[in-house]
């Protein structure tokens, strides 16, 4: 039943998360919001809304492990599975501002959770706190990223770029897609908890590989569908976005909440996503290409981190 219940959290969350990406992308694009800052913003926080839901719910709960593993291993998943499939089913191309500015702040992000998340190195804890000042943090230089697009946009909406039309409809899947999507996360979080437990696995784990990917799903669908479609603005935009978003949205409300402890192995992943970023950004800056052999690499490198969480 356990298990039942988390495949239906799983599909409410990619099912809504659908229907709230897809009623906020013809929002935005009615109020003349051109792709890029849709990717960037609408459709990144979309697809990281189950994140969000997780996460939240996980921290409301006093789940820690599951509230910052799932984050961690959600972004890795993003840079590693998300761009690496979708560089192998079409070719993604970036502007030149997104490597030079969104990922660069992505890669921002990643550091200042390295660096909120080294202090129990200095103090020689066995386990280390992201506490409610270190979300407030992470809130601000939210707060920073969503005025340099909110100007983006503004000038895009001057500029008169093409609109759709206006449609109630796209109001009402907004709001059922948020429903949705806070049930589902309820149903992963108390499941794969239990599930968890019965295996005599650790929350921590289970919070990298099962809960992450299922909430990357999101972004791994609307990433491909857009890479073959040919809309390279969204489906890099898409992740790197919601990477932003994951780290200073999701960790600094749920750390807000209820301050964050983790252990050794939950700050080697911080380190993992960082070099992620690094990595990708590398690959990207030659020619602002992902292409198959990118892909490739990525993908593979996503198998050996999961194939590390195992053996560890």
């Amino acid at each position: 039943m356990n298990i039942i219940l988390l495949i239906i959290g799983f599909i409410l969350l990619i099912k809504c998360a659908d229907l709230f990406v897809d009623g906020s992308s013809k929002l935005a694009s009615s109020l003349g919001i051109p792709s890029l800052i849709i990717g960037l913003t609408i459709v990144a926080f979309g697809t990281s809304a189950p994140e969000a839901a997780v996460s939240i719910t996980a921290s409301l709960n006093g789940m820690n492990d599951i509230s910052l593993g799932n984050v961690v291993g959600s972004n890795i998943c993003n840079l590693l599975l998300v761009l690496g499939l979708s560089g192998m089913f079409g070719s993604l191309t970036a502007k030149k501002k997104i490597i030079s500015r969104d990922f660069i702040y992505a890669i921002f992000a990643s550091l200042v959770l390295f660096i909120l998340s080294f202090g129990f190195f200095k103090t020689k804890d066995a386990t280390g706190i992201i506490d409610r000042t270190d979300g407030l943090i992470l809130l601000c230089f939210l707060g920073i990223y969503l005025y340099a697009l909110i100007g983006d946009a503004i000038r895009s909406v001057r500029s008169k770029e093409e609109k759709e039309k206006f449609e109630i409809k796209n109001i009402f899947f907004i709001i059922i897609g948020i429903i949705g999507i806070i049930v589902g996360g309820q149903l992963v979080v108390n499941n794969a908890t239990v599930i968890a437990k019965m295996l005599n696995v650790s929350d921590n784990v289970i919070a990298l590989t099962v809960v992450a990917i299922g909430t990357s799903l999101p972004e791994l669908v609307t990433s491909v569908v857009a890479s073959k479609k040919g809309e390279s603005d969204i489906a890099i935009g898409n992740v790197v976005g919601s990477n932003i978003f994951n780290i200073f949205f999701i960790l600094g409300i749920t750390s807000t909440i209820s301050p964050i402890t983790y252990g050794f192995e939950s700050y080697m992943d911080i380190i993992i996503s960082l070099a992620a970023s690094v990595l990708v950004y590398i690959l990207t800056l030659k020619n602002y290409r992902i292409g198959n052999k990118k892909g490739i690499i990525l993908l593979g490198s996503y198998i050996a981190y999961i194939a590390y969480i195992l053996i560890r």
